[in-house]
């Protein structure tokens, strides 16, 4: 049973120099934050490194420590300069190794993309004794080990892998959640759900498109820790989807 006068934190690292020289603006801060409140975690505080192992590793060992969670972005892709796991593996004390699972999901993924080469390969390594975080998106999984969670800079992809752990870490208050299914497009209602997540205040809403007897469609979770909220979003999803003369199915379709 949750403790729900236990205050839970996490910290987000966001990793890179693409960051601090302002070529790149981060977008994964507010979606971060807005998706530890829903779990019941209050973001605590936010750093940014760049690209120097000796940087990351002494955030990493702060953050850590301090925090229940540390989240990092960015530095786990396929280049030279992608030293993210390097880094926390070191902070960590522990060695470097290939993540079969990991290779078994690239394998697969590239295998009609010209195949698994060396610079692919690295996104398969992980800190010795780590788990993944799945990623729909683009093969290549995220990384969880300790209290410590690495995942990609690109925001869509970031998401895909937040929304894999939804529920799945210890918070301040138990994830509740309904579904509401529609015969629609995913992108004929895409402002619909940005909107309805918007205004019901922690709340979060994961899509998930499907393509069945030859229609398409897509079920609606919308997760929060308030009941009432969940009522009210789920009411406003139905609203707006049957004044777009879409049929609202409570449970999924």
């Amino acid at each position: 049973m949750a403790d729900n006068n236990r205050i839970w934190t996490a910290a987000l690292l966001v990793i890179g120099d693409e960051i601090l020289s302002g070529r790149t603006q981060d977008k994964n801060i507010a979606q971060v934050a807005s998706w530890l409140g829903v779990q019941g975690i209050r973001l605590a505080e936010v750093r940014v490194v760049g690209d120097r192992t000796e940087a990351i590793v002494e955030a990493v060992n702060t953050l850590r420590a301090r925090n229940d969670y540390l989240f990092t972005t960015g530095g786990i892709g396929p280049t030279h300069d992608d030293i993210t796991v390097d880094a926390v593996a070191e902070a960590l004390g522990v060695g470097v190794e290939i993540h079969p699972e990991a290779r078994a999901i690239l394998e697969g993924y590239y295998a009609t993309r010209g195949g698994l080469n060396e610079a692919r390969l690295r996104m398969a390594r992980v800190p010795a004794g780590a788990d993944l975080i799945p990623n729909r998106m683009s093969g290549a999984p995220g990384i969880r080990i300790e209290n410590v969670f690495l995942m990609a800079g690109v925001p869509s992809i970031t998401a895909g892998m937040l929304d894999a752990l939804t529920g799945e870490l210890e918070g301040g208050a138990p994830l509740l959640s309904e579904t509401i299914g529609s015969w629609v497009q995913e992108s004929e209602i895409a402002d619909l759900l940005r909107e309805t997540e918007r205004v019901h205040e922690g709340c979060a809403i994961g899509s998930y498109p499907f393509f069945r007897e030859g229609r398409v469609g897509a079920n609606f979770v919308v997760r929060s820790t308030e009941p009432a909220v969940i009522e009210a979003a789920v009411e406003a999803l139905a609203t707006g989807l049957r004044a777009l003369g879409r049929e609202a199915v409570p449970g999924g379709v």
